[in-house]
């Protein structure tokens, strides 16, 4: 997430010098205006930051770790003010906000001012029997067909690791003039991966759920095998959902979990955006027109 953050903020504050802090990262700290680093690394500050904002503050490392919320909580100055980002919040974040210990504010709406893609299901109880044969659903096939022929990019989650390699054998066969790879947490080569993906130097990823927060592809589809497996959490699977559509150029895009059964995960999964799009649509009824804006 900090390499991905930091050229992006780089290219919004050009004037200011950034300090990128992670755990792959020998050069030494020196004050900066803006820092952007790991939360281990705040165990290195006391008292130092004017502002503190938190991303993905329901996922791991963060989650769970009380000795990186102490941390958080050593950082920030007397007067500081600290911000939780997430799009998934946690039963624990939302009871702090019912006991009035946090403020909670929505942010329904990107940049772009489009609502989230929905999630599309559909049921394919053999998928993970066919994959054992070296074959694909068919009308999986048929999406990745259109997909070649478009030039369309996209990322296709699987719930194990052992499932990679017969994956992306099953698309080398089927489609040998689409790029791709398999990544995951332990590969040596992610980094370098995901920035080739990154640079549009690959078509497609085969992935794990390291991939389903933290990193931006524009114009990509997703499509998850398995998607009811328990290794998809609610959270999960709406971030994985949310990696779709964040591009101004193409703010919309295809979200599809093909699976065994309509799981409680899904159906969460499902709800939750329609919860965030239905205030998305409340926020852009209440916006002025462009002709209203110049009236005024």
């Amino acid at each position: 997430v900090c390499l991905e953050l930091a050229p992006r903020l780089q290219a919004a504050f050009a004037d200011v010098q950034i300090a990128v802090l992670h755990g792959r990262n020998p050069d030494p700290y020196q004050y900066t205006q803006l820092t952007i680093c790991t939360t281990h690394q705040l165990l290195r500050f006391r008292q130092a930051f004017d502002v503190l904002i938190i991303d993905e503050v329901d996922a791991f490392p963060f989650a769970a770790n009380p000795r990186l919320a102490f941390a958080v909580n050593q950082v920030a100055k007397v007067e500081g003010a600290i911000l939780y980002l997430t799009a998934t919040p946690s039963q624990s974040l939302l009871s702090q906000v019912h006991r009035g210990e946090l403020a909670i504010s929505y942010l329904p709406l990107r940049f772009h001012q489009h609502l989230l893609p929905a999630i599309k299901v559909k049921l394919q109880p053999n998928w993970a029997r066919l994959l054992q044969q070296g074959k694909l659903p068919r009308d999986l096939i048929r999406q990745l067909q259109q997909y070649q022929q478009q030039h369309q990019r996209f990322l296709l989650f699987v719930p194990r690791i052992q499932q990679l390699a017969p994956v992306f054998a099953v698309l080398q066969h089927y489609f040998p003039h689409m790029t791709g790879e398999t990544v995951y947490s332990a590969d040596p080569e992610r980094l370098t991966k995901v920035q080739q993906m990154r640079n549009q130097q690959f078509q497609y990823l085969v992935t794990t759920t390291i991939l389903e927060r933290g990193v931006t592809f524009p114009g990509i589809d997703v499509i998850v095998l398995g998607a009811d497996d328990e290794v998809f959490s609610t959270a999960a699977l709406v971030q994985i959902a949310g990696r779709v559509g964040r591009s101004s150029e193409r703010p919309t895009g295809l979200v599809w979990f093909i699976c065994h059964s309509h799981s409680r995960n899904i159906k969460r999964a499902q709800r939750q955006i329609r919860v965030i799009n239905r205030k998305g649509r409340q926020l852009r009824a209440s916006m002025p027109t462009v002709s209203q804006h110049y009236h005024d």
